[in-house]
């Protein structure tokens, strides 16, 4: 497995939104070099205590990205494939990985191959590329011939990737993002929909080339063991899933006052017999296909709790574009361009409901990365209620007792300490003791506690 992924903090771009690209591909345009435009952002990227970076679709495509036209050269909207060469090296240059989005299950309908199809019909030597065609209908956009589209959206072209001249034309391409272009890794779109013996495949011509490549695919339900396992299992497909369990939870139980859901969550997933103890899945607070958090919080002061859980459950964290800021955008029917807008870097603090939260992100990034049970540690809950969630993360050498307070007002808690003696503040400074099996102390007001203990000098 790609070990680095397990100490990684993930900023989550959009990139025909943020830097504005037209809506719709003009084919006969030149190249625009867009993507020149995120380099600046590098070192707010890297100031908020990131080191990946996962790039949405950037490859060639009819509109938004995910209705690929052609996978071997950037969108023009983009810019040039140097373009894309020059961003990767840049981001590499500033310590941080870049991950890419591999649209594999469908293409757009300007995709070379389906176009040869609506050329040439049933002779159309690429005819058995695509998932259920058959000459014997007609598609809802008036083809003479009928085929599978992604969840009824017929504008994505579900392609039969069973058919290995299909696998050919694909892993050719993910190759020359690898060699060509030195990513560190790809999120797979609609994983959870893909062939698995696709996925196993990819996995092993992608770890074949860099041993340390990193896999992750988007998984809305369904057991994450099915697509995702342990670095020790020979044989594995994807290193991680998106944690959509434990997204829900993130909002919905500070809304509802009620962090009993997401303790539920955070217990089934990664508790002492949690199904997903071995996993580091990918956690987020919104993204690119849902609301932006701070419009389904509605109180923007509840932002800090969330991004202090989404920093200290096991997992790791994505930061999306934006939402560092507290960024509001809701979905439209039809329309996800409200969650996916064009930002300045320098005007962007002052669009959010809650500009100070960069700074407090900066502070918990700088404290998971210094915090090995943080990144990797193992989980057990010590304390929940409606507004107050404790759990413990211990690796040897160290324990992390973290304490959220999710009211209005400060609280005082008494959990059990796994050890007596004294504890670090590593949030905000300063030094508890606990006595009698027992840590007692207040918790601020829409913060938290994190308590760190070197267990190992304590049993000395």
């Amino acid at each position: 497995m790609a070990d680095w992924a397990l100490d990684a903090i993930f900023y989550h771009v959009y990139p025909l939104g943020l830097l504005g690209a037209p809506a719709r591909n003009d084919f006969g345009m030149p190249p625009v070099e867009r993507l020149d435009r995120l380099t600046e952002w590098l070192d707010h990227i890297r100031r908020l205590g990131c080191n990946a970076l996962y790039l949405g679709p950037v490859f060639e495509s009819t509109a938004h990205g995910y209705d690929t036209a052609d996978y071997w050269h950037l969108d023009r909207r983009l810019g040039t494939d140097e373009t894309l060469r020059r961003f990767v090296a840049a981001s590499h240059s500033a310590g941080i990985r870049v991950v890419l989005d591999g649209v594999f299950n469908h293409v757009g309908r300007d995709f070379w191959a389906f176009r040869d199809v609506q050329a040439h019909g049933p002779s159309s030597t690429c005819r058995d590329w695509f998932a259920g065609l058959r000459f014997d209908g007609r598609s809802p956009f008036g083809d003479p011939f009928a085929y599978e589209g992604w969840h009824g959206h017929y504008d994505l072209v579900k392609l039969n990737l069973g058919n290995p001249a299909v696998r050919e034309h694909l892993f050719g391409a993910v190759e020359s993002w690898i060699r060509d272009f030195g990513i560190d890794g790809l999120r797979l779109d609609a994983a959870d929909v893909v062939d698995l013996d696709f996925q196993r495949a990819l996995a092993a011509l992608c770890r074949g080339i860099e041993p340390d490549f990193w896999l992750f695919g988007e998984v809305v339900h369904g057991d994450y063991r099915r697509w995702a396992h342990p670095a020790t299992l020979a044989g594995r497909i994807l290193d991680s899933v998106t944690n959509y369990e434990a997204y829900k939870g993130l909002y919905s139980s500070l809304v509802d006052r009620n962090y009993f859901e997401i303790a539920y969550a955070l217990n089934r997933q990664f508790g002492p017999a949690g199904m997903y103890a071995e996993l580091p899945l990918y956690n987020f607070a919104d993204n690119h296909d849902q609301d932006r958090v701070a419009s389904r919080l509605g109180e923007p002061r509840l932002l800090y709790p969330l991004y202090l859980l989404l920093f200290t459950m096991p997992g790791v964290p994505s930061i999306y574009y934006g939402s560092e800021w507290g960024l509001t955008g809701r979905r439209k029917p039809g329309d996800d361009s409200p969650v996916r807008p064009a930002i300045d870097l320098a005007s962007g603090p002052s669009l959010g409901a809650e500009p100070a939260l960069a700074d407090a992100i900066e502070r918990l990034a700088g404290m998971r990365s210094g915090s090995a049970a943080l990144r990797r540690g193992t989980y057990e809950q010590v304390h929940v209620a409606g507004e107050q969630l404790g759990f413990a993360r211990e690796i040897e050498g160290e324990t992390v007792v973290v304490l959220l307070n999710a009211a209005d007002r400060a609280v005082e808690l008494a959990v059990p300490a796994p050890h007596d003696g004294e504890w670090r503040d590593l949030l905000d400074g300063g030094t508890i003791r606990a006595a009698g099996g027992l840590l007692r102390t207040q918790v601020p007001a829409g913060w938290g506690r994190v308590l760190s203990q070197d267990s190992r000098a304590t049993r000395r």
